[in-house]
């Protein structure tokens, strides 16, 4: 069996923070992997005036020029989103949407801030009442129930997979399925119900939830909603990983050295909180890649010792 690549760093998001940590660990001679997609940034439809040293720009020049750069400096680049990231030891195994399986000494998450709302009628009322934005958090709690989960990206793939061993039946509602074809056959292959091209008008029940209605007129019975838009939210991560967030819950907690409380787990960006600039977001790219880079290669001089002239 082929043994797993083990990168120094492993960078999760590939926006203005992501970028930028890839281009400082690069630089650092360490080995990179960074995940994602240009066009799953905010900065990407961005036209951008206020940047120093540049009048005026499109996002979408800015990432593609960033990431010609990082890749000059040798970081390897997989436009897949992270499925599942489990400690192993003092390392991070990492499988991809398409399966792919990788393992990093440290890693950098800048994925992001998760705007996840639907903006339906029920979300806001019965949230924690069968309303819920975390697979990973409160799917056990809907064992042998009837679920529906909704998004069309990675996490709501990854979260209906997951809940397949858990639920009843799962329900995927998605107005457009935007994964590998790899995850996109599994998901089709698994027994989940897939409703592509659909959107969601409501969500009903009173103490709790019991269905979910469809713009259509469709109203499936669940007890159960999960709310997984774009790539793994924050507190996917946080569950994962025991990252502690801040005490609003929705943004992961970094000292100076952008450091989470987990060894090796650093954040840049919009998920460390406002203020949700660019220019904040490439400063602290810049710092959680060049720890993250140190954090790599200490821990292999500790393993194997110096390295040799």
């Amino acid at each position: 069996m082929d043994q797993k690549p083990i990168y120094d760093v492993v960078i999760l998001g590939c926006g203005p923070a992501g970028i930028q940590a890839a281009i400082h660990a690069s630089r650092k001679k360490a080995s990179v992997l960074m995940l994602g997609r240009l066009n799953k940034s905010s900065l990407f439809w961005a036209h951008v005036e206020n940047f120093m040293g540049m009048f005026k720009t499109s996002g979408e020049e800015m990432l593609t020029t960033g990431l010609a750069q990082a890749k000059s400096f040798g970081t390897e680049v997989l436009e897949e989103d992270a499925l599942h990231i489990t400690p192993a030891g003092r390392l991070f195994d990492i499988e991809t949407e398409s399966g792919n399986l990788v393992s990093a000494r440290s890693l950098v998450i800048a994925t992001g801030s998760t705007r996840n709302k639907l903006g339906v009628p029920g979300e806001k009322e019965l949230l924690g009442k069968g309303v819920s934005y975390c697979v990973d958090c409160d799917g056990g709690f809907f064992r042998g129930e009837d679920v529906a989960i909704v998004g069309g990206q990675s996490a709501a793939a990854g979260g209906a997979l997951t809940l397949l061993a858990l639920a009843g039946s799962v329900h995927l509602v998605a107005e457009a399925l935007e994964v590998s074809p790899a995850l996109k056959a599994k998901l089709v292959q698994s027994g989940a119900i897939l409703h592509e091209g659909a959107k969601v008008k409501a969500i009903h029940g009173e103490r709790q939830v019991t269905g979910l209605e469809l713009t259509d007129g469709t109203i499936l019975p669940v007890a159960g909603v999960f709310i997984e838009l774009g790539a793994k939210g924050v507190l996917e991560l946080a569950a994962a990983l025991g990252l502690n967030l801040d005490e609003s819950m929705r943004y992961i907690d970094t000292d100076k050295r952008q450091a989470t409380n987990v060894p090796g787990v650093y954040a840049a960006g919009d998920i460390c909180g406002a203020p949700l600039q660019m220019a904040k977001a490439v400063g602290e790219g810049c710092v959680a890649g060049t720890n993250a880079a140190t954090y790599a290669k200490n821990m292999k001089v500790a393993q194997e010792g110096p390295a040799e002239d």
